[in-house]
């Protein structure tokens, strides 16, 4: 029988500083594997947590560069971990030139630069903090809830591993057990980087498992600053006798439907494509029933039009709508 693993508020807190979050994620405990309490973690985080939530997670992190001012003392050991890569590298200078920006960063966004900092360097930290600050604030806000959740699911690994290694002193597992405990941390981790495409021992690794639709998207209302319910979405794939639908030409008839849906309280659309792995390379169009929500703006509707190629079908790819009654942006977020 598989083991099963129960967690406290405090320790989920300690993988996010978000009480909502922690709470969420007490309710469905117990957890038989890292894999699923990620993705229970991720649903949770992206689809439950709102802005507030959000906000209060970012603050339990210090800034890069400094001690952790967090009363869960797991969260401050690991946050002093996971920067240990950028303080063996920093030097008097560029502490200071770090600190200096996080100060313009945060009083341009409203909270501090928020980045797994786990194995970067300062230098690295500071390039992309630069970098990220001249994103608008709309996109800096989801790009900075992207790292917390990769930070969140680091810090589950490391919750996983203390609790196999507490439990391992009381009953002793097979060694299969113990192995797919660690498979399942290693897999996760890995995937933010590449999948896994074997082990030291020529094994094959299993590929890693999706938790998520691998087409999702969000609308923000950025007249309003807040997130834009009950707009209809539709999503399509190219089916065409052409390979791809051209500029200036007719397209009629050469797209198909692949789901639909409308946006929620936080304007996340529901489940636009089945959970498959692989997704089919090709060209899709996500459109947007913008004029039901702004009857009086400019968008009767907008279609955003992308490429999924054959390297990438393995890849998530999110395709949110920044929306106002005159204008629009969209960017491929992850």
């Amino acid at each position: 029988m598989a083991a099963s693993y129960d967690f406290g508020e405090e320790e989920f807190q300690a993988c996010c500083g978000s009480s909502k979050f922690a709470r969420e994620m007490v309710s469905v405990s117990p957890f038989f594997s890292l894999e699923q309490a990620v993705d229970a973690a991720r649903r949770i985080w992206f689809n439950q947590v709102d802005v507030n939530g959000w906000l209060e997670a970012f603050s339990a992190h210090p800034q890069i560069g400094q001690a952790s001012k967090s009363s869960n003392q797991t969260s401050a050991q690991w946050s002093k971990g996971e920067q240990s890569t950028a303080l063996a590298t920093a030097t008097g200078s560029s502490l200071q030139e770090l600190a200096e920006w996080n100060i313009q960063y945060q009083k341009k966004f409203g909270f501090i630069f928020l980045i797994c900092a786990s194995g970067r360097s300062t230098d690295e930290i500071l390039a992309e903090l630069k970098k990220r600050y001249s994103n608008r604030p709309i996109v800096e806000f989801e790009i900075a809830a992207q790292e917390q959740m990769k930070i969140t699911e680091l810090r589950l690994a490391k919750l996983f591993s203390t609790k196999q290694n507490a439990s391992s002193t009381k009953e002793s597992y097979p060694p299969a057990f113990a192995r797919k405990v660690e498979e399942d941390r290693v897999s996760i981790i890995g995937g933010h980087l590449s999948t896994a495409s074997g082990a030291s021992t020529g094994k094959t690794l299993q590929t890693l498992t999706r938790t998520r639709p691998p087409i999702t998207t969000h609308v923000l209302d950025v007249a309003r600053g807040s997130p834009a319910a009950g707009i209809d979405v539709r999503l399509e794939r190219w089916i065409g006798t052409q390979p791809r639908p051209l500029f200036g030409e007719v397209d009629v008839g050469g797209w198909a439907l692949e789901g639909s849906s409308a946006t929620d309280k936080d304007g996340r659309s529901g489940q636009l494509l089945s959970m498959i792995e692989a997704i089919n390379p090709g060209i899709y169009r996500i459109s947007f029933n913008t004029g039901k929500y702004f009857p009086a703006g400019f968008f009767p509707y907008v279609s955003i039009v992308f490429e999924i190629r054959e390297s990438q079908k393995l890849e998530h790819f999110h395709v949110p709508l920044l929306l106002s009654p005159f204008s629009f942006s969209t960017y491929r977020g992850s």
